[in-house]
């Protein structure tokens, strides 16, 4: 828990994160289904088979069927059920921003959702230009906060895009084992966050 001690500034990713896209993946699966001919089933099975080798599944199974990628339907979004509460009360201890790759209107969206008023600052991919696992969308974000690394803790479902990037720069990390990033295989101590957790209420009871 010595970590703990310095951090003033939790960030958080977006999708899989604060934000439920398992039906907005289902639909994109269902929509790759449909496209190339083949059953629901044997896209999610293929799918799964590249999340487990720490491939994106979608993209590559729409690679693989030789279908451009469906478009993503954010409407399908929701928060987790225990999102909104754990922004409430780690917002009471600590500046609260987000670190995300996301399409023009994050912060708008986080609004619609209901959270943003427990947000100081979005950092988001389409508004910086540039994406994680640059470093430099995790640069920008510690500089506009007036932060160090060792006083920010990166909390995400991704090893690749959140984790390893994080985690080179000083800062703490957590994972969150929400949707497909929890099949993730970890290779390598840059690959381990400093915490791991199920669920975002867990993230609570650590605080």
């Amino acid at each position: 828990m010595e970590l703990l001690r310095e951090i003033k500034w939790l960030f958080f990713d977006v999708g899989s994160t604060l934000v439920d896209e398992s039906t907005a993946y289902r639909h994109r699966m269902e929509d790759i289904a449909n496209t190339a001919g083949v059953s629901y089933d044997f896209v999610y099975e293929t799918a799964m088979d590249f999340y487990k080798r720490n491939e994106k599944g979608d993209l590559e199974v729409a690679k693989l069927l030789k279908v451009e990628l469906p478009q993503w339907h954010k409407e399908d979004e929701v928060l987790y059920p225990d999102t909104e509460e754990c922004l409430r009360r780690l917002s009471k201890k600590y500046r609260i921003g987000v670190i995300a790759n996301q399409s023009l209107g994050t912060a708008k969206r986080l609004e619609q959702h209901g959270i943003l008023k427990y947000i100081d600052l979005v950092i988001a991919s389409a508004e910086e230009g540039v994406a994680k696992p640059d470093a430099r969308i995790f640069e920008i974000a510690l500089e506009r906060a007036g932060c160090q690394s060792k006083e920010a803790l990166m909390i995400g479902d991704r090893i690749d895009n959140d984790i390893i990037p994080a985690k080179a720069l000083g800062m703490g990390t957590v994972r969150v084992r929400q949707g497909f990033g929890k099949y993730w295989n970890i290779t390598g101590d840059k690959e381990k966050a400093d915490y791991e957790i199920d669920c975002l209420t867990e993230l609570s009871d650590l605080f």
